[in-house]
């Protein structure tokens, strides 16, 4: 693994070194090949095992804690920072550089009287999504392994520490430059938000220029790439659960999970965090969120851009959102989108909105519901998937809706093949995260690995494995999480 260090370099005062405090007797709990030939790993070894616990140090590693701000659940702190994620540098790997940090190493100088550990539950649940959200092709930090160990960790209860290994094409957040224009004024304001812009475009984003023509055409295709983002979370069913400004990515990659959940049954108002008493980050309100959180993007961007050039990158939320989210949904319902044509556009809209509006009435699982309609042509008798609701006469009224809208369908065996390749039969479901775990914690890892075998092939059928398809037992359904998750 070699590594570089451009942050470290660069951007000195954005940061602290701090050695990560060691892990007792360590051991592999997962591994994703996947993730590691993103960096030119192949095999887990027993040195990577002693680097990524924190009981070797690695050459080429500076071990550093970023400093950084955000706005939590609508106020502003004025100090965060990474409180237990120690970054070693960026690894060069065939596919570009990738942040290595170990989440869960131990106090830093921003842990705010924290232990700085993450606990197994919430290593192996990061490390399941990041697998998971890969596989439908959103983007996403990834998890690189997870490092078990019997140190004791007190959250609600007392648990086992781990390390997760997290791969970031950055690590910088919209928080980085809130505390670049918060915590300083004058000179030392513009300087900082300048050399943190022109650092994020330099290595991200090498198309644009670093002057006031390149800050502009930068932020909207930040903005640009926030909205696709989270069209893709709204059409798979993604509930993030703390969309805080300090965890939106600059580079527009899902990051830093908690109490994230996919949907069971369909519900708008779902809230997967029950620290969320006002469902400030439900389902429904994450597109508004995100609109929100690029506002406070673009008040700390003032320093560089006047008001009207502000206004008008944001302005490229909405479209860009709306756009994705109706490419994905017809992809996934089988028919063309119409994107240039805002009558049509709004048909779609309403189609979708449609169907969503009686999953919830039926209350029908959101992602099996959609598995068994790929199946459906519109030609076909739709008996079986009529079946599932209640309210037949609603289900008709849409349906005949739908096939007005779905063009002739020539060759039906590729079409049916196109929207099972759309349409997941497996999602991460929190009730299988959690048991997996406690038999992981228990000494047997086989869930676990199952689990993460079949997240990585969420379209295919896998018919050994196919009771993870069923919706969740009554105990299990919508399950939330804390913030510790």
């Amino acid at each position: 693994m070699k590594l570089k260090q451009d942050f470290f370099e660069q951007l000195d005062g954005f940061y602290q070194q701090v050695l990560p405090t060691p892990l007792p007797a360590p051991h592999w709990l997962l591994w994703s090949d996947d993730a590691a030939a993103l960096i030119g790993l192949q095999q887990p070894s027993e040195e990577l095992l002693q680097v990524f616990s924190g009981n070797q140090r690695y050459a080429d590693a500076r071990y550093y804690a970023q400093v950084y701000s955000g706005h939590q659940f609508g106020g502003y702190s004025p100090q965060l920072g990474d409180g237990r994620s120690i970054i070693l540098g960026e690894a060069v790997g065939p596919q570009g550089s990738w942040d290595v940090a170990l989440k869960g190493a131990g106090p830093t100088p921003y842990s705010r009287r924290g232990d700085g550990r993450a606990v197994t539950r919430s290593a192996v649940r990061e490390f399941l999504v990041s697998e998971a959200l890969a596989a439908l092709s959103i983007p996403t930090t990834r998890a690189l392994a997870v490092v078990g160990s019997a140190l004791p960790v007190w959250r609600e209860t007392l648990e086992k520490g781990a390390t997760t290994v997290r791969l970031a094409r950055s690590h910088i957040r919209f928080g980085h430059f809130e505390h670049s224009f918060y915590a300083f004024s004058g000179e030392q304001q513009t300087d900082r938000v300048k050399r943190l812009a022109d650092f994020v475009i330099t290595q991200h984003f090498p198309q644009f220029s670093c002057d006031t023509a390149g800050y502009k055409a930068w932020f909207t295709e930040v903005v640009q790439l926030t909205a696709r983002l989270i069209a893709k979370w709204q059409a798979f069913g993604f509930a993030h659960g703390v969309m805080n400004t300090d965890n939106m990515s600059i580079v527009g990659d899902s990051f830093d999970f908690g109490p994230f959940a996919f949907l069971d049954t369909f519900q708008e108002n779902f809230i997967c965090n029950h620290s969320d008493y006002e469902g400030r980050y439900a389902y429904g309100q994450q597109p508004g969120i995100g609109l929100w959180n690029l506002r406070c993007l673009a008040q700390a961007l003032t320093p560089l851009l006047s008001s009207d050039d502000l206004v008008d990158g944001l302005r490229a939320y909405q479209p860009a959102l709306v756009a994705e989210y109706v490419a994905l949904m017809a992809r996934r319902m089988g028919f063309e989108p119409q994107l240039d044509d805002s009558h049509a556009l709004d048909f779609d809209l309403q189609l979708i909105g449609g169907f969503t509006q009686l999953l919830e009435q039926q209350k029908l699982d959101y992602t099996n519901t959609l598995r068994q309609f790929s199946a459906i042509a519109p030609t076909e008798n739709a008996a079986a998937l009529r079946d599932e609701f209640v309210d037949t006469h609603a289900f008709d009224s849409w349906w005949q809706h739908y096939c007005g809208r779905v063009e002739a369908v020539a060759d039906l065996d590729a079409w049916q093949q196109a929207r099972r390749l759309a349409n997941p039969k497996y999602i991460l479901r929190n009730y299988q995260a959690q048991q997996a775990t406690e038999q992981a914690l228990a000494g047997d890892l086989s869930g676990l690995r199952t689990l993460q075998q079949l997240l990585q092939k969420p379209f295919d059928e896998q018919p050994e494995l196919a009771h993870y398809a069923a919706r969740p037992p009554q105990w299990g359904e919508g399950l939330i999480m804390s913030c510790s998750s």
